[in-house]
């Protein structure tokens, strides 16, 4: 029945409040975690052989007591820095003990809380449920393909409440596609056929380390002879995409040497790269202490002079090792994967492994100099163009995980997005070039990267800190008063933070022509970008997109989904409106743009005539070149 529109006014919020009393009534409150050991080892086995509908087939035994037990899937998971765990892919959930089904209640206001009564006499609980993988992209991101699977254990793992996750142990048996092989950072205990048995540990190791399996499947030794072996665990479409010819693996190799140089320390036991070379399997870059899930598309290899802009992956999740997991954040000390995650240092723990994993690209060799220059040169502009600048700091971004969860802005360049990444390694770039500045060459971050990210080395257990941890360790490396210099950086609003590539020794600029490494990246995303003349770029198939605020576009009425038609009469093509931007530096009249909204069509008169501009570093005369002295490889 529907009321009418005063009646609903006056009786739905009633009705509301209502539920909500009702729903607070019952819910439960979740036990106190305890750092105690939990009684007994859980027993879980997952089916991982139904590639042709990407599903994960999962049964678990769990030692249990009579009585109330509590149930939790894993909602926060440090490496997505927010509330993301798939539970709308989990079904099909049954409880049973000795034989007999088990009732569970979900939790009406923790929807990641299942409450069970357990049964008396009963020592186990057995509990089997699907994780029901995407099939397709608007269902998230693929991670199985016929030839392909990644497993995120948190995906498929249920846990009791009351206890740290690092008491619980958890074994685990894994049955794989017929011959498929795998990496994974787990220590394998059997393998017979395609079931393959881990050894047990603890749940909070067994999340962190995340499998990669495939039907075509090559490891490679990253640093040979090495007492802790690092390994690159390459599954792909093919068996062409594997081949890596031996200079392409120098420089992965040379990137785990420049790692050590830097952070002098080792903090896991051996370091397993998970890397999917794949057209159909999602791409991914994501840290874990021991190990690290990448994806990229499946030409890394074979059109290697194609690749470069994607080569800061690994060094970026490399650099984690030390930084997110070894070192941690006070506010990500947590005692199982249900509790909020304090995301207020994320700028240290993403923005300088940003800042190092550009670093170690070029320290490497896995691309060039310049083009990492380029890669700054586009940081720099992109910031110093984002119009959300005004009104919020980037350390509120480092909310962005939990408000947005991932999920596309509306308008990002306004609202601004996970900016603490690429903001935070211009401010760490300041810090660096700080350092060099106030010391006279002698030290710089690489000094701070040794005392804070390599202390205890061999120790695997994270060591947590504050922001006071992070100026104090500054302090020691440089006396200076850094507390204020952060926080100036990191709370207020203004001008994009571009002190640091001053004081490196180069300026931003822009000019009508684009550099051949961000023409590179623009044909590899498909896409035309008018950034920075008309305030947005245009898509492969037309549409318009990444629009500034307040920039030509905006303030000439365009917005999101509309695409470009025609310019001044003619059908749209990239050039044709490179062309039309380069003639209206001479021509008063605005560029017509023909768009389409819907089923709307509308001319736009663009009245912009400052022609095209692409960024681009320039060197300040007279300046030393810190940038050259930070992008060396160290000996």
């Amino acid at each position: 029945m529907t009321l009418p529109l005063p009646l609903r006014a006056a009786i739905l919020p009633a009705l509301f409040a209502s539920a909500v009393f009702a729903s607070s009534a019952s819910a439960a409150a979740l036990p106190p975690s305890v750092d105690q050991p939990y009684p007994g080892t859980i027993q879980m086995k997952i089916d991982a052989s139904d590639t042709a509908r990407n599903i994960f087939r999962i049964q678990q035994s769990i030692p249990v007591k009579p009585g109330k037990l509590t149930l939790l899937y894993p909602q926060w998971v440090t490496a997505q820095h927010g509330p993301t765990g798939a539970l709308h892919q989990l079904a099909g959930l049954k409880v049973s003990a000795n034989g007999k089904p088990v009732a569970w209640k979900r939790d009406p206001l923790n929807v990641f809380a299942f409450q069970i009564d357990v049964p008396q006499g009963a020592k186990t609980l057995d509990v089997e449920y699907q994780h029901l993988s995407p099939n397709e992209t608007g269902q998230g991101r693929i991670a199985m393909t016929p030839d392909i699977l990644g497993i995120q254990w948190q995906s498929m793992t249920m846990y009791p409440a009351g206890y740290h996750v690092r008491r619980i142990p958890i074994q685990t048996t894994l049955t794989l596609p017929a011959g498929w092989q795998y990496g994974t950072a787990l220590e394998t205990a059997s393998r017979q056929g395609d079931e393959v048995k881990f050894k047990a540990t603890d749940l909070e190791t067994f999340i962190d380390s995340p499998l990669f399996a495939g039907r075509y499947y090559k490891q490679i030794d990253l640093d040979p002879g090495a007492k802790l072996p690092v390994r690159l665990n390459i599954v792909a479409d093919s068996p062409e995409a594997l081949e890596a010819k031996p200079e392409q693996i120098a420089p992965h190799r040379e990137m785990v040497k420049q790692a050590y140089k830097l952070f002098d320390s080792q903090h896991y036991a051996h370091y397993d790269f998970l890397f999917a070379l794949s057209d159909e399997f999602g791409g991914v870059g994501r840290e874990h202490h021991q190990s690290s899930e990448n994806g990229v598309k499946a030409n890394y290899f074979t059109e290697w002079n194609k690749t470069e802009a994607v080569r800061t992956l690994l060094p970026h999740e490399f650099t984690h090792s030390w930084n997110g997991k070894f070192r941690r954040p006070k506010g990500q000390d947590v005692p199982n994967f249900n509790t909020p995650l304090d995301n207020n240092l994320l700028w240290v723990y993403e923005g300088q492994t940003q800042y190092w994993g550009q670093v170690l690209t070029a320290r490497s060799g896995l691309a060039q100099q310049a083009s990492v220059r380029d890669m700054i040169a586009n940081m720099a502009a992109t910031y110093a163009n984002v119009q959300g600048r005004t009104w919020r700091p980037v350390v509120d971004t480092t909310n962005d995980p939990i408000i947005s969860q991932r999920r596309p802005q509306v308008w990002p360049n306004w609202q601004r997005s996970e900016d603490y990444y690429s903001e935070g390694a211009l401010i760490w770039l300041d810090v660096d070039t700080k350092i060099r500045e106030l010391s006279g060459e002698k030290r710089s971050l690489d000094d701070f990267a040794r005392v804070f990210f390599g202390v205890d080395n061999g120790v695997i257990q994270a060591r947590h800190y504050t922001f006071d941890d992070v100026v104090k360790a500054l302090n020691g490396v440089q006396a200076f008063d850094w507390a204020p210099f952060l926080k100036k950086r990191v709370e207020e609003t203004g001008p994009a933070p571009l002190d640091g590539l001053a004081r490196a020794g180069w300026k931003l600029v822009y000019t009508d022509k684009q550099t051949d490494f961000l023409k590179g990246v623009e044909d590899m995303s498909k896409t035309a970008n008018f950034q920075y003349s008309l305030g947005f770029s245009v898509g492969s198939d037309g549409k318009i997109v990444a629009i500034v605020w307040d920039g030509p576009g905006f303030k000439a009425g365009l917005s999101g989904n509309t695409t470009l038609v025609a310019v001044n009469g003619r059908a749209y093509k990239p050039e044709l409106l490179r062309a039309a931007v380069t003639a209206a530096t001479k021509d008063s009249k605005p560029i017509e743009l023909l768009v389409r909204r819907g089923n709307d069509y509308r001319t736009v008169p663009l009245d912009y005539h400052d022609g095209l501009k692409y960024p681009r570093l320039e060197r300040i005369e007279g300046t030393p070149d810190r940038l050259q002295s930070i992008l060396q490889p160290r000996k």
